[in-house]
């Protein structure tokens, strides 16, 4: 017998969960929201991986180690001296927990506001959408649902001979937290964590190598795209290692070694850190009993359909935990579509326009379609790019590396996919997809009046150049 009833129950305290949560409550719904993540200092701490140790946290490391990069190279073509420059890990670590601790106050001010009410613990479904709550303190009790939405997020991959110990082998969570720049450190994987977190010790003084097993960079971006990163990350110091297979790794004295294949070549490498980095799977362990009718994929995501619906009537999934991108935003406008939906509202996300961002130096944002997707799918397209560097403001800025561009319909002119690399990409790419979610073509782009001088302007170029018309370019 539950204990309490609600009208809508989530599992899960992430950007997709808690932000269900609170358009939920703002329609009138009663809401229990449940999530197990607690601080060091025992205290709930919701937000899900993003907030705590995912994105939030490794853009506020970025950010302290773009700020130390740039003083010691960058100031001096503004006229600008700095002496005796050093980076005081500590104070780099404490201002990033700040930044997480502050943030998860914040929610829980929001719940308190919006009269959710929050359970700081493990949920579990059962059969019926009954939900088993065992409280991080206290006793275990049981709730009931008209609606259930399971938004349990992800974990990382673990990979054999390769386990992580949390000081010298580490996941993401650890690559947060250390003490001191390794004076060498290993990276396996160059995807989005791999590059991200490589970036920051690298920019504070770390060698750093990164294992890739595939032969391309980025294959998730056109080719162009992913040549124009390998540069910039060359520059910097990145040693990305492509088709090479980490079978591996075991600590002795105080050291990573790490063996692995390059072609037909066995080879080890020793570190003074490791970072594992490939990838993450959807957290469905100890979510779902067995009888509570929920059906898993192979790859044991939950299985819905273009609707978040679960293959139990008013239960629904979102996020990490179903099909499409892990991506913090994909999550919280999926949660809101799910709320609007049972609200008997129109609610609506659109997978093919959801953006990505990698939040490196140049950053890298994509949008729809590649050029490789495209002939693949014998979709005829335009193509138009503009560099930033021949823009006034990125010179100014001291910022030119990288470009836009765009990719349209060769008959409609309808965007089909944008890719931007080069500063502020993770702002700029928002334009693109509101121009593609309203069925937008290059030339209305190119008929936008844009600022100048502003980076935004490369925009407005490569719209332009689709149709060979950019006026900064020589076409």
């Amino acid at each position: 017998m539950s204990d309490k009833e609600f009208d809508l129950i989530i599992i899960g305290g992430g950007p997709g969960g808690y932000v269900a949560a609170i358009r939920a409550a703002q329609l009138e719904m009663k809401v229990l929201l449940i999530d197990d993540r607690q601080a060091d200092d025992g205290k709930p701490a919701p937000g899900g991986t993003c907030l705590n140790v995912g994105c939030v946290p490794s853009k506020a490391l970025l950010d302290s180690s773009k700020h130390y990069h740039h003083v010691q190279h960058d100031y001096a073509a503004h006229g600008i001296s700095v002496d005796g420059v050093s980076m005081d890990v500590g104070t780099m670590i404490e201002r990033k927990r700040k930044v997480v601790k502050q943030l998860n106050g914040g929610l829980l001010q929001l719940f308190k506001a919006n009269k959710i009410e929050f359970a700081n613990g493990r949920g579990k479904l059962l059969a019926d959408r009954e939900v088993e709550i065992t409280p991080c303190e206290g006793e275990t009790y049981r709730a009931r649902g008209k609606h259930v939405i399971l938004a349990a997020g992800s974990v990382p991959f673990t990979i054999p001979n390769v386990e992580i110990d949390g000081e010298h082998i580490v996941d993401n969570v650890g690559a947060l937290e250390f003490d001191a720049v390794p004076e060498r450190m290993g990276v396996i994987g160059a995807g989005v964590i791999g590059l991200e977190m490589g970036s920051v010790w690298k920019r504070l003084g770390s060698e750093m190598v990164l294992f890739e097993a595939m032969d391309e960079l980025l294959p998730v971006v056109d080719k162009d795209m992913s040549r124009a990163a390998a540069r910039e990350f060359k520059k910097q110091g990145l040693d990305i290692r492509l088709g090479t297979k980490v079978a591996g790794a075991e600590v002795t004295d105080g050291k990573v070694k790490v063996t692995f294949t390059e072609g037909d070549e066995e080879k080890t490498d020793t570190f003074d850190k490791l970072l594992v980095a490939v990838g993450r799977r959807a957290a469905s362990d100890e979510l779902l009993a067995e009888d509570s009718g929920v059906e898993l994929t192979e790859r044991g995501q939950v299985k819905v359909d273009e609707h978040c619906r679960t293959s139990v009537s008013r239960v629904w999934a979102i996020g990490d935990l179903v099909r499409g991108p892990m991506l913090a935003h994909k999550a919280s406008e999926e949660g809101v579509a799910v709320v609007e939906t049972i609200a008997g509202q129109h609610g609506h996300i659109n997978l093919d326009h959801v953006p990505w961002v990698i939040y490196t130096d140049p950053e890298i944002a994509w949008v729809g379609k590649t050029e490789k997707e495209l002939s693949e799918d014998g979709v005829e397209y335009k193509a138009g790019s503009f560099p930033f560097a021949a823009t006034g403001r990125g010179l100014a800025m001291g910022e030119a590396a990288g470009h836009v561009k765009i990719l349209a319909d060769a008959e409609t002119d309808r965007i089909l996919g944008a890719q931007i690399i080069g500063p502020s990409a993770s702002e700029m790419i928002a334009e693109i997809v509101v121009a593609m979610e309203f069925a937008g073509a290059s030339e209305d782009l190119a008929r936008i009046i844009h600022a100048h001088p502003t980076l935004s302007e490369a925009i407005h170029e490569a719209a332009l150049a689709v149709e060979k018309r950019a006026i900064h370019k020589a076409n």
